[in-house]
């Protein structure tokens, strides 16, 4: 058969059945990157046989949402693997990574406040882990306007923007007012009591009256990275035709 055709059968190849787990070895044959594993509500050993499957597979596989003690346990198993208290991420890679691009095709991760970082680094790291080119500009939220506006070329020459903010949002509704390119906005948890959660922000975000803005869930920095990455994926490809 061609290799297209070999292709085709491989993405539908079974799963792999741990009993309390299927682990799909195959999604990168589909969509470009492995199954990430999300680390919460799943048991210390559960999250090390994981990966310990996952790594034995893939070069590189991914934990979110990783408590320090639940790190620490796999990094037991596995010493390799490195942790990111922030982010709450377990990488794991086999080998030495080759390091993002230094041109090219760029995600700017921008957030509100400090006290956004988790989420924003929990969607930087993700992007620079797959291999994407990142910039951070954190702490510009609309409270220093001025802040963001020294960014502003940035803001223009990015591929896709991950805004991530609490409170009220506005950030978001900002640079999509500012920037020609795809914004995924990432609300967060953060605020006093009539934030909600992140709810106030979600709304505000879902609507927003800049156009070209895109809204994920609350605190989901991964999901907002994973569209970010197929954004700059495509990006990158077609500059190499």
């Amino acid at each position: 058969m061609s290799v297209d055709d070999a292709l085709g059968q491989l993405r539908r190849l079974p799963f792999d059945d741990l009993g309390f787990a299927q682990l799909d070895l195959h999604r990168e044959l589909r969509q470009g990157l492995p199954e990430v594993i999300f680390c919460q509500g799943k048991t210390y050993e559960q999250a090390a046989t994981i990966f310990e499957r996952l790594g034995a597979v893939h070069d590189r596989v991914l934990g979110t949402r990783a408590t320090p003690e639940m790190a620490s346990f796999i990094q037991a198993r596995l010493p390799e693997a490195h942790y990111d208290p922030l982010s709450r991420l377990v990488m794991l890679a086999r080998g030495e990574l080759p390091p993002p691009p230094a041109t090219g095709p760029y995600a700017l991760v921008a957030c509100a406040g400090t006290a956004d970082l988790p989420v924003a680094e929990e969607a930087a790291q993700t992007l620079s882990f797959f291999g994407g080119r990142v910039i951070r500009a954190f702490d510009v939220g609309v409270a220093g306007l001025h802040r963001l506006l020294n960014r502003s070329a940035e803001v223009t020459d990015a591929t896709v923007i991950i805004s991530v903010a609490g409170m009220e949002g506005a950030l978001t509704s900002v640079i999509g007012g500012l920037a020609s390119c795809p914004v995924i906005g990432v609300p967060t948890s953060v605020g006093y009591g009539a934030s909600f959660g992140g709810v106030a922000a979600l709304l505000a975000m879902l609507n927003s009256c800049a156009a070209g803005v895109s809204v994920v869930n609350i605190d989901n920095g991964f999901g907002a990275a994973v569209v970010a990455h197929r954004i700059l994926t495509l990006a990158n490809q077609r500059s190499q035709t």
